[in-house]
């Protein structure tokens, strides 16, 4: 990992052509990191994290290299993005087994279209879904259904265990997703 670092500082700081610097400092950190683990597959790209945080790379790189030869800070950096990196793909990998699990332990459930467009939507999460729930509303949006509908469907995934109903009531019932072997994810 700390090769990874120095490769990377070391050959951003020479700069040695006019153009694709960066992208090629960052294939060389990737390649570096891969040789260090020894496996054929990685989870992860360090080359992402870096890109997330472009203002704090530059300004890293930035002080590392006006100071002296030292760039213990800038390993630092590094290894705090790539510990972040590693977490960021631990996560995505969580979301995926989660969602496998999901839909094996559903694989005999009768589902609607809708219903599993909606279900891969609260499954799938992010902004595309719905990090506090799905209320009826919202489910006639998604699933391009009737309010009866909507309702009707909730209903089922719910005698289902698809999905479980969130505190309070009323107009502003929520459901999410009922994972198997864990009452939430």
């Amino acid at each position: 990992m700390l090769r990874a670092g120095v490769a990377h500082f070391w050959f951003v700081t020479l700069h040695p052509f006019d153009d694709g610097n960066g992208r090629l400092t960052r294939t060389i950190t990737d390649l570096a990191l891969a040789q260090g683990e020894a496996q054929a597959i990685r989870f992860y790209a360090m080359s992402a994290s870096i890109l997330e945080d472009r203002t704090g790379y530059y300004r890293m790189l930035e002080n590392s290299q006006k100071a002296t030869t030292d760039i213990t800070e800038w390993l630092e950096w590094f290894l705090q993005t790539l510990l972040r990196s590693l977490q960021q793909a631990m996560t995505r990998i969580d979301n995926v087994l989660g969602k496998a699990r999901f839909w094996q332990a559903h694989q005999s459930s009768e589902l609607s279209a809708e219903q599993t467009k909606v279900l891969n939507r609260l499954l799938d999460g992010g902004e595309r879904g719905f990090e506090h729930g799905i209320g009826a509303a919202q489910y006639q949006a998604v699933a391009k259904v009737s309010k009866a509908t909507a309702t009707r469907h909730l209903a089922e995934l719910l005698n289902k265990d698809c999905l479980q109903r969130l505190p309070g009531g009323g107009r502003s019932t929520r459901y999410q997703i009922k994972y198997p072997d864990k009452a939430q994810s």
